[in-house]
């Protein structure tokens, strides 16, 4: 018997919505439109549960460098397997898996106090430095 696919209610991240064979609207084409524009930020606005979560997660799967626990690059070319971005050619497909990915999101910044939400959101810049502390021991510095 075939399962059949499901409408990814509550689904925010990328990865868990293709492992999982849910319902997917192709926007793998965002990828080719910032690399197109060329800018250095980019800076998502949209209402609230609008998909800035996904497609911030599906941007991350893309673009970061992602090593596994034993230390080795991980492939997550599979992730975009018949998507539009891979059918873009190499000049977009290139730059998978090239560079750190610095994502924070404010989804969870419910905190009763300003000091409490400030707290909570250097927490979450210093989460994404910790997940990239890799990098500093890459780097040599010269004076």
């Amino acid at each position: 018997m075939e399962r059949k696919k499901r409408i990814p209610v509550g689904i925010e991240f990328y990865k868990r919505m293709i492992e999982k064979d849910y319902y997917y609207v192709d926007k793998t084409l965002l990828i080719k439109d910032i690399l197109d524009q060329g800018g250095q930020v980019t800076l998502f606005t949209r209402p609230r549960r609008f998909g800035k979560t996904l497609a911030l997660t599906m941007l991350r799967t893309f673009f970061e460098a992602e090593i596994d626990r034993d230390g080795e690059l991980k492939d997550n070319s599979h992730y975009f397997a018949g998507t539009k971005i891979m059918a873009a050619g190499e000049e977009y497909t290139d730059h998978m898996g090239q560079y750190p990915v610095i994502m924070v999101t404010l989804k969870s910044m419910k905190q009763a106090t300003y000091e409490d939400a400030f707290y909570c959101l250097k927490e979450a810049i210093a989460g994404e430095f910790r997940r990239h502390d890799r990098i500093l021991s890459e780097i040599s510095y010269e004076t």
